[in-house]
């Protein structure tokens, strides 16, 4: 009965709901929730999921709906604004970051290579928790919530950069192999699928953008077949679901496909989040607490304090650049994704692999608490705060 896929899903959507409801009194992001299930519910505390391999699989399928839809918010004038609104910022800010990962990681003993890894988890904001603790009804967060976004972006395709080195590298001894591959490869796929957008896609659109199902058919099967394009010439899905989204983004419904798709993707979220709690060690806490602990801390306090300057420098009043830098100042979805990719890959040790899991754990704790008692959100503890 444990064994299969009916009641693995029921215990991660049941337990889901019944730990968010608890995660939203603490007022505390639903992606701790997700991770806490699939801690309780693996194999290392409760075992009720045996086949965590099985919801990775899954929750595979998440990651692909998470980069398509990334993509489909990069259309190339967004991103030209964006690179000249921020790319100082986020530079700055990630080599800071990456630094501070980097020592604190080395001050435990890590090799270089997990150092390194570490630093990279290190420069990333979480995009989910911070936007969904964002107002969108109040007219003077416009602005705030624009910066933060123009950053949050520009590090999520940093780190999307990233992750296609470190798939490139999966491939041992034929690394340079693949990353001659990437790098050859994901233009052509540009190319190409922006041809196929043009003449074939959006004729199809708007020829039958009346009829809801067709699109979301269609949308989907666009992401899907690119993702399955990549993976035929030795990339990854990932990479194909990117730039099936960015090839999409011009199209006059792309903010319809992008809201259709939003359900889908979330679904498939909570299987990725929880895939990341059973997979976690917990035998190896009581070796790296201590480390992750003091990560954790020093990217609550440091994060906001160097936004709150370089925002201070590009010109923000004090007002907003404070609470810009709050609202930032956690680690990122992307760093958990970021070590499970390297750690698939071979490349990072479980000792770091956990440890980027459990800061990244605690940054979300720490930051949603921060800002639901002093700032605007959804579920802030005071009525005077609370905005939609």
């Amino acid at each position: 009965m444990r064994d299969s896929l009916i009641f693995s899903i029921f215990i991660i959507f049941t337990g889901a709901a019944l730990v968010a409801t608890l995660a939203l009194y603490a007022r505390q992001s639903l992606l701790v929730a997700y991770i806490a299930v699939g801690v309780l519910a693996g194999p290392a505390v409760t075992g009720l999921v045996t086949d965590p391999q099985l919801i990775q699989e899954i929750a595979h399928v998440g990651i692909i709906f998470l980069l398509f839809l990334l993509g489909l918010d990069l259309y190339p004038q967004k991103l030209i604004k964006l690179l000249k609104e921020t790319t100082g910022i986020t530079l700055v800010s990630t080599a800071v970051f990456g630094l501070l990962g980097y020592v604190v990681a080395d001050s435990f003993g890590f090799t270089g290579v997990d150092c390194l890894l570490v630093g990279m988890a290190s420069t990333l904001s979480s995009t989910i928790v911070t936007l969904k603790l964002l107002p969108t009804t109040v007219l003077h967060h416009r602005h705030t919530g624009e910066i933060i976004i123009s950053i949050l972006l520009l590090q999520d395709l940093l780190a999307i950069i990233a992750l296609l080195v470190l798939h490139s590298l999966s491939g041992g001894s034929f690394a340079w192999q693949n990353a001659a591959v990437l790098f050859i490869g994901t233009p052509v796929m540009f190319v190409g699928s922006f041809a196929a957008e043009r003449w074939l896609l959006r004729p199809l659109f708007r020829r039958f953008d009346r009829i809801r199902e067709y699109v979301f058919l269609l949308a989907v099967g666009w992401c899907l077949c690119m993702a399955q394009i990549a993976y035929g010439l030795g990339l990854s899905f990932e990479i194909g679901a990117f730039v099936a989204g960015v090839t999409l983004a011009n199209s006059p419904i792309a903010s319809y496909i992008a809201d259709t798709l939003r359900p889908l993707r979330d679904f498939f979220l909570v299987m990725f989040f929880f895939a990341l709690g059973a997979g976690f060690n917990v035998d190896l806490v009581s070796d790296i607490w201590i480390a992750a602990t003091v990560l954790a801390i020093a990217v609550v306090i440091i994060k906001p304090t160097v936004y709150w300057a370089l925002f201070r420098i590009a010109g923000e009043n004090r007002i907003l650049a404070g609470e810009a830098g709050a609202r930032l100042g956690q680690l990122s979805e992307f760093s958990l994704l970021l070590v499970a990719v390297a750690w698939q890959a071979g490349i990072i040790s479980p000792a770091a692999s956990a440890l980027v899991q459990l800061a990244t754990l605690l940054t979300f704790v720490i930051s949603a608490s921060v800002v639901v008692f002093r700032y605007p959100t959804p579920i802030s503890l005071s009525d005077r705060l609370r905005r939609d």
